[in-house]
């Protein structure tokens, strides 16, 4: 279990981290999105140990992580694929990491096996792909056997077995009792691994709840509506807060009133509806809604090319 209260980071005038609360439970997997510069990296690298909170604190499995006489078998971390001797193999690597711990060379072939990095086990890391680095990451954070894992983009440079791979990697672990801490960009990928998501904007916590009350939450209604009359209907449900688009000669999409509501004033008016099928809201879409007030830097689509406008640092 992580749990955060007060936690504060300031560097300056900034303040990266605003006081924030919250607690990662252990048997699930528990997603933490935001916006660059919301302060996801700050609040990883607290949880860590790596950053010391201005105020507050952050325990994990019950203590700050500098008092576990075993860190790496406590929590297991990959916040940064790229820490590692570029000399080094991949097997010397996790060799020396595991005599930090008393960790036997049994266990190093484990996770090498289990992360699919055998064939390449004895050579340099600098030699390695990015999806290759990340499967070493993964597989130091998993070295001893933690019960808390904590993983920030880590599908990162992987192709589409390992992404698969990751994703049920991370619900076995969370099956077996473990807390799992998981960040990422891919909206995609954290609808279907994730069971409860923190989101964090400009150093606040602005939602933790599972995955999907958020998406019922925020997401924009959306409805399928098939009708004979599409020029008469489009007509008809036109309003504040209301989008009307025709997929086809006879297919709308509606957006901002609810299902009955439509059959409602179909009805009212004699209008045929032969189809009216509620479309699920999506992650992304849902994160989006939630993010739009939180983001630092913007961006507005001119012709022919995408022109930053930066409204704030991090």
């Amino acid at each position: 279990m992580i749990e955060a209260r007060a936690l504060t980071k300031v560097y300056g005038d900034k303040t990266a981290v605003a006081g924030v609360n919250f607690t990662v439970e252990a048997g699930r997997v528990t997603g933490f999105l935001g916006p660059n510069g919301a302060g996801k990296s700050t609040t990883m690298r607290m949880i860590m140990g790596l950053d010391r909170p201005t105020s507050g604190t952050v325990t994990v499995n019950g203590a700050p992580f500098a008092r576990h006489a075993a860190p790496l078998r406590d929590v297991g971390a990959l916040l940064d694929a790229k820490a590692v001797h570029t000399s080094r193999s991949a097997y010397n690597h996790l060799l020396a990491m595991a005599a930090t711990h008393s960790i036997p060379k049994t266990r190093v072939h484990e996770v090498i096996e289990m992360t699919g990095l055998a064939d390449v086990a004895r050579k340099k890391v600098g030699g390695f792909s990015l999806g290759m680095g990340q499967r070493l990451g993964i597989a130091a954070a998993l070295l001893g056997d933690p019960q808390t894992v904590i993983l920030d983009e880590p599908v990162n440079g992987l192709d589409p077995e390992g992404v698969v791979w990751v994703r049920n990697l991370v619900k076995y672990l969370a099956s077996e009792g473990r807390t799992v801490f998981l960040s990422s960009h891919l909206m995609s990928e954290m609808a279907v691994t994730a069971d409860h998501l923190i989101v964090i904007g400009r150093g606040r916590i602005i939602a933790d709840a599972p995955i999907q009350d958020i998406i019922n939450g925020k997401g924009r209604i959306r409805t399928r509506v098939r009708t004979d009359q599409p020029d008469q209907l489009m007509r008809l449900l036109a309003g504040d807060g209301v989008s009307v688009e025709l997929q086809d000669n006879e297919l709308l999409e509606v957006t901002g009133l609810d299902p009955r509501q439509i059959a409602r004033a179909a009805l009212d008016r004699h209008v045929m509806i032969y189809e009216l099928t509620p479309l699920q809201a999506s992650l992304e879409e849902a994160y989006m809604e939630l993010t739009k007030d939180e983001v630092e830097y913007h961006s507005l689509i001119t012709t022919g090319a995408a022109a930053p406008v930066q409204s704030g640092g991090n």
